[in-house]
């Protein structure tokens, strides 16, 4: 349970479903600058509705953001309310004291929220919640539709399909798999992606437990099954960059690109002209399931330093309404976490779908916290991996002997 931060009178007005909201002019920071024009659409139908009350959007480079914010923030400045990470990013900001917790009732829309949502934005330290989730993103492959009619392929079902359609696009001159390894976090997600199936659901509450280890079967073995498209990568996959394999899938010289669901508007917006679905990772044998790799990708949190809490308060419940939900599948492309939100938007429907047979984004969502993070270790032992420097066994104890380090259940 959260802790409650509320005197009774405040939770009765909070319940009734308004704040005592003023006037203000808000501040509003963001690493999404591809959104902002959305943004502003999204605060204009906010400022509709809360006359004197306005929010300026202001988003920085997504590699700069962090350090720009806690610079802000670090100096007792920084926006009114912040786009914030979640998981071990989050803590980032929140343990300093950075950010302002939710207690408890202040945001009554949050209580129907999905529990892994809360949990993403919550703090493990004090289990105080931070911020409003923001969106949740699923791994998928994505296919060109034109490039498997021309071939007379079907999307595969399970791993030897998988592995024939590969061959069949190869054979027929073009590139299987548009990834590449030269970008690290992209060989994570090569992972998640990819083999989600072969390790299967239970084994994330093993690991957690510790009652199961990364050097266990049910990982290597995944990791097996990643050196068995490497000939299907395009020919110099190890120079070949984030940047670079969007590009060989947004042209139609590769047929598939395994990515995150944030691709469906990214695509769209480079090549009105592609088209193209998605599939889960492949069943390791017919019939068996399909898994997805799920995480929430941030939240809308309030600068503990605010002079305009209230109204920053304000905004988040708007955040957390359905409105707000509808509005931001339908701008900006992506799943929110706001129950009951519509998806008009065929492929934002199939991934919601899609999210109903899932497993976490592993090492986002358990081990991003400490150092080294489990992303880091996996990333550089999926690199080496695929370019034929350590085995899977190896990869798999280097990842477990890393996180033993903070993880206690991996040393008992």
């Amino acid at each position: 349970m959260r802790k409650s931060m509320m005197t009774a009178a405040t939770l009765a007005v909070a319940i009734l479903g308004g704040g005592v909201a003023q006037a203000a002019d808000l501040t509003f920071w963001s690493w999404r600058q591809e959104d902002k024009a959305a943004y502003e659409e999204i605060i204009a139908d906010f400022e509709a509705t809360h006359p004197g009350t306005t929010v300026t959007f202001e988003a920085f480079e997504a590699q700069n953001y962090a350090t720009v914010l806690s610079t802000a923030l670090a100096a007792g400045s920084g926006p009114d309310i912040i786009h914030v990470r979640a998981y071990g990013n989050l803590e980032t900001v929140a343990a300093p004291g950075y950010l302002r917790p939710i207690a408890a009732g202040e945001i009554p829309a949050l209580e129907a929220f999905p529990a892994a949502a809360i949990e993403a934005e919550t703090m493990r330290s004090d289990d105080n919640l931070y911020a409003v989730p923001f969106a949740s993103q699923t791994l998928v492959i994505y296919y060109n539709t034109d490039i498997f009619e021309e071939n007379g392929l079907a999307p595969p079902e399970d791993w030897t399909g998988f592995l024939a359609t590969l061959g069949a696009l190869k054979d027929a001159g073009v590139i299987p798999m548009a990834n590449g390894t030269a970008t690290a976090w992209q060989n994570e997600i090569l992972v998640g992606t990819v083999v989600p199936s072969f390790y299967g659901a239970q084994f994330e509450a093993d690991i957690v437990a510790g009652t199961a280890t990364f050097e266990d079967p049910r990982f290597v073995g995944a990791l097996e099954k990643l050196l068995e498209i490497r000939d299907y990568l395009p020919s110099g996959y190890t120079g070949i960059d984030y940047g670079s394999a969007q590009q060989l899938f947004l042209t139609g010289r590769a047929a598939m690109f395994a990515g995150g669901s944030w691709e469906i508007a990214n695509f769209r917006r480079q090549n009105p002209d592609l088209n193209f679905d998605i599939m889960p990772s492949p069943a390791p044998t017919a019939g068996a399931p399909r898994l997805v790799s799920t995480f929430f990708d941030g939240g809308y949190a309030i600068n503990a330093n605010t002079a305009n809490e209230e109204e920053a308060l304000e905004f988040l419940r708007y955040a957390a309404s359905k409105p707000f939900g509808d509005k931001l599948v339908s701008l900006l492309g992506n799943v929110s976490p706001v129950p009951g939100v519509a998806f008009d938007d065929p492929l934002l429907s199939k991934v919601a779908a899609l999210n109903q047979s899932a497993a976490s984004y592993l090492m986002l969502v358990h081990f991003r916290y400490d150092e080294p993070s489990g992303s880091t270790l996996l990333q550089a032992g999926v690199q080496k991996m695929m370019a034929g420097q350590a085995t899977p066994q190896e990869i798999a104890a280097e990842v477990t002997e890393g996180i033993a380090i903070y993880h206690a259940p991996f040393r008992n």
